[in-house]
């Protein structure tokens, strides 16, 4: 499958069930913890467990050149996809980011025996008994996970940049009035 056909069926199967409810961090590093649940290529009828978190460094007001930093997605390298690959392919399609790093850490893989819908009941209802609002739960096909878990940055980014914009004026104005 090339850029093209996964980053289109990321777009089309990916589907964000629950949002980090609390907002990103504007003068810090934020980690953002997700469950990325998908069909299992192997054995139909069960699902794939992916855990872990993204950490998206924080924002600043003078940024380099769109040029952001993807670590820990796995893109193939042997195919010849690296981190400027992905980067380019994005910026051709009109879609930029904040030149920030994005380091993904997966921490468990496993498998939950039952189909999606089931699993996704199961670890929404998890995530609400443990009160969890930074955890983020999105499902997707598993062979482009790295483009649906970019999807669901690029939501959390999207939806914080006016509270990011507002916190950044408020400190600003806050330090003016001090000296």
């Amino acid at each position: 499958m090339d850029f093209q056909e996964a980053w289109e069926s990321a777009l089309k199967e990916t589907e964000i069930v629950r949002r980090r409810i609390s907002s990103l961090h504007t003068f810090d590093d934020t980690h953002v913890p997700y469950v990325f649940l998908s069909p299992s290529l192997i054995n139909d009828g069960d699902t794939v467990v992916r855990k872990g978190e993204v950490v998206v460094q924080k924002p600043a007001l003078i940024l380099p050149p769109n040029i952001p930093r993807f670590e820990g997605f796995d893109f193939r390298h042997e195919e010849g996809v690296d981190q400027g690959a992905v980067v380019n392919f994005l910026l051709v399609r009109g879609i930029t980011l904040p030149s920030l790093k994005y380091n993904n850490k997966t921490y468990s893989l496993d498998v939950y025996e039952g189909g999606v819908s089931s699993a996704v009941a199961h670890f929404a209802n998890q995530l609400e008994r443990e009160e969890d609002v930074t955890c983020g739960l999105i499902t997707g096909r598993e062979d482009v996970w790295q483009f649906s878990l970019l999807i669901f940055i690029c939501a959390q980014v999207a939806r914080n940049s006016d509270v990011d914009l507002r916190r950044l004026m408020d400190d600003y104005r806050r330090r003016q009035q001090l000296n």
